[in-house]
């Protein structure tokens, strides 16, 4: 199963990398409008996502739109031995570059404790239809979703989107896969 998914990764991302830059951002901004369309993400007081990185679907503005909103919002930082806390920003001034090479919430940011999370943003690099996900292959986000209630959101590019990705026993679906075309609950 990790070699099949080791080599899913490098096909998606040499997809990724093909795409077109005229329809990453149409992606974006369709992604950005159906996920804040979302009643679960309008009710939400606190928002985990991630900080987009490259051709990630752009989680920056939601982030600057959900301060906006007077949301709290919290993005992952994470350990070498698998962990990763939920810490909240109150502007992107507090973001640093990690040593994994993204950006994270800085030290003195305060911890969220996953509970107390409304509505997650899940990355991946592709889902499939009934909401797993083709992830980077550190299983962070699977060991931390078993802690929380949360709403979960994945956000995907429609083109990147598969009918099936390979599941092992930890992997954990999001409630909700959002696209530039639609949101899709499960």
């Amino acid at each position: 199963m990790k070699a099949e998914k080791t080599a899913l990764r490098k096909q998606v991302m040499k997809k990724i990398e093909e795409l077109p830059d005229d329809y990453i951002a149409e992606s974006d901004r369709g992604i950005f409008d159906n996920l804040t369309k979302l009643p679960e993400f309008q009710k939400a007081k606190t928002i985990f996502t991630f900080y987009s990185m490259g051709r990630e679907p752009d989680t920056r503005r939601l982030v600057e739109y959900a301060l906006g909103q007077h949301k709290t919002v919290a993005l992952p930082v994470c350990a070498k031995c698998g962990v990763m806390d939920a810490r909240a920003i109150a502007s992107t001034e507090e973001l640093s570059l990690s040593s994994y090479q993204l950006l994270e919430p800085l030290g003195s940011t305060q911890v969220v404790a996953p509970e107390a999370l409304d509505f997650i943003i899940v990355p991946a690099l592709a889902y499939d239809r009934e909401g797993y996900r083709l992830g980077y292959g550190g299983g962070y986000y699977d060991r931390f979703l078993l802690k929380t209630k949360a709403f979960t959101a994945g956000i995907a590019r429609e083109r990147l989107l598969m009918d099936a990705v390979p599941r092992e026993a930890h992997d954990v679906a999001v409630r909700c896969v959002v696209t530039e075309k639609e949101a899709r609950l499960r």
